[in-house]
C-alpha cells in the first residue's frame, strides 16, 4: 500500500498560479502517477500523468499549456504547477499512482485524500 498526500491547495485570484505538491509514502519510481479534479456536482476529471522511468506526461487536451506535471523520484513526489488559473478550475485535486499505465482513465491503484483549489474571479 502507498499512501499519497497532496499540498499546496489554497484560494488563490484568476490569473495567478498555484504549485500541488503529491507525497509518497515510498519509492514513486516504479508508480505512473497522475493528478484528477472534482467539482461540486460533476465527475472526477482527469487533469495530467506522468509515467514512470523515462518520464513522458499525458495532460487533458482543455488544460495543455497552463499545467504541468513533474516528478522528483528522490524526493517521492510529483507536483503540478498550474497557471492562468480560471474560476473554473475550482475543484478538489487528487494524487494518483498506479504500477501499471492507467492514463486518462481512473483505475489507478492508490490515491490521496485530495486538496482544495479555489479560484476567485
Amino acid at each position: 500500500q502507498v499512501q499519497l498526500v497532496e499540498s499546496g491547495g489554497g484560494l488563490v485570484q484568476a490569473g495567478g498560479s498555484l504549485r500541488l505538491s503529491c507525497a509518497a509514502g515510498g519509492p514513486v519510481n516504479g508508480l505512473n502517477m497522475a493528478w484528477f479534479r472534482q467539482a461540486p456536482g460533476k465527475e472526477r476529471e482527469f487533469v495530467a500523468a506522468i509515467t514512470s522511468g523515462v518520464p513522458m506526461t499525458v495532460y487533458a487536451d482543455s488544460l495543455k499549456g497552463r499545467f504541468t506535471i513533474s516528478r522528483d523520484n528522490a524526493k517521492n513526489t510529483v507536483a503540478l504547477q498550474m497557471g492562468s488559473l480560471k474560476p473554473e478550475d475550482t475543484a478538489e485535486y487528487y494524487c494518483a499512482g498506479s504500477w501499471l499505465w492507467a492514463g486518462p482513465h481512473t483505475n489507478y491503484d492508490y490515491w490521496g485524500q485530495g486538496t482544495q483549489v479555489t479560484v476567485s474571479s
